[in-house]
């Protein structure tokens, strides 16, 4: 008797913890702060980026849980700056605009405005020495699923791009993601709303 009572406590126990990890799995988070970091070297191709964040935050507005989600933009971004935002804001998911080239390296500015190409490696080690709340890493730059590929070794997910991408449908793409993360959908449904609202 004494080995069954001790056997049912044991299995009462891990019921009441299995039904609180549900419901906590459940609740949407109390606040997800998205970092948006912009780069648009002056020696580029001119992209409209401030269109991508304006429709970001207008679709995330129109969500079910928008007081949940919030959007910190960081523009003209030069690499040191990554840290600095980072470190400022501790982010759950930080989004990369602007451009990236075929040889995995992320395009930001340099003091004179003008193109810093930043290596896969420097990206990587950037993520993994900042912050322990990163979840995702959305890299909207043409080229950059090497990027995206590399840093999901030490972060839940990433999103990159396999080929170039077109200014609006970038737009569209971030702007659906973001709609659906503020309906609070998991990052797999955003990314497939995404690719959705693409094909539209």
């Amino acid at each position: 008797m004494k080995d069954l009572k001790s056997s049912l406590a044991s299995h009462d126990s891990l019921h009441q913890q299995t039904q609180k990890e549900i419901a906590d799995l459940r609740k949407v988070p109390e606040k997800i702060a998205v970092l948006f970091i912009a780069s648009n070297p002056l020696d580029q191709q001119q992209l409209r980026l401030d269109e991508e964040a304006r429709e970001i935050e207008i679709m995330i507005r129109k969500s079910e849980y928008r007081d949940s989600v919030s959007f910190i933009t960081k523009w003209a971004a030069r690499p040191l700056d990554i840290l600095q935002a980072i470190n400022e804001i501790n982010p759950t998911i930080v989004h990369f605009s602007g451009h990236g080239s075929d040889e995995d390296q992320l395009v930001l500015q340099d003091n004179s405005g003008n193109t810093k190409l930043i290596n896969k490696e420097a990206i990587v080690q950037t993520m993994v020495s900042t912050s322990d709340s990163i979840k995702l890493v959305f890299f909207n730059t043409c080229f950059s699923f090497g990027l995206a590929e590399a840093i999901t070794e030490y972060v839940d997910a990433a999103i990159g791009m396999n080929a170039s991408i077109g200014d609006e449908a970038a737009r569209v793409f971030a702007a659906q993601f973001y709609s659906a993360i503020g309906f609070g959908h998991s990052v797999n449904k955003a990314f497939q709303q995404a690719k959705s609202a693409l094909m539209l």
